[in-house]
């Protein structure tokens, strides 16, 4: 596995903290990775750096974001969403509108690849379909962010 994918990882893992936290977890503590095992936090470098990106990027922009993926939804309400969605869903699409470097198929595709480990049984259909409409959007210009 590549340095890139362990940092969306954990990136997914601690939005999915957070959330579950109420995000009241100071992003802080989770971007320290103490809830990993010791021998695999030593070990992260400059994984830890992309992932604490990932996360401070997305807790910064969660607004914008949770409004494009809201715009997004089809038949299915925001509050909704399992967390594992969400977390896979917010950090995705924090790539696609203020990571212009990464081209959206790789940030599609990881984010698919993950949920089909992380996820339910069609997650990663769901954040396919969500993700290339945030795409669509995005490289029609037609976002505020």
């Amino acid at each position: 596995m590549g340095a890139r994918r362990r940092g969306r990882i954990l990136a997914f893992q601690a939005l999915y903290a957070w959330e579950m936290a109420g995000k009241e977890n100071n992003l802080g503590d989770l971007l320290e990775f103490s809830w990993m095992d010791v021998k695999q936090g030593k070990a992260l470098g400059a994984t830890a750096d992309f992932s604490r990106l990932l996360v401070t990027g997305t807790a910064e922009h969660i607004k914008t974001i949770d409004a494009m993926i809201r715009r997004h939804l089809v038949h299915w309400d925001f509050s909704r969403l399992n967390l594992v969605d969400l977390a896979l869903l917010r950090l995705s699409v924090y790539e696609l509108m203020f990571q212009a470097a990464v081209p959206p198929s790789v940030v599609i595709d990881e984010a698919v690849d993950i949920s089909r480990e992380y996820g339910s049984g069609d997650s990663y259909r769901f954040i396919n379909g969500v993700l290339d409409g945030v795409r669509k959007t995005i490289q029609g210009g037609m976002h505020n962010g």
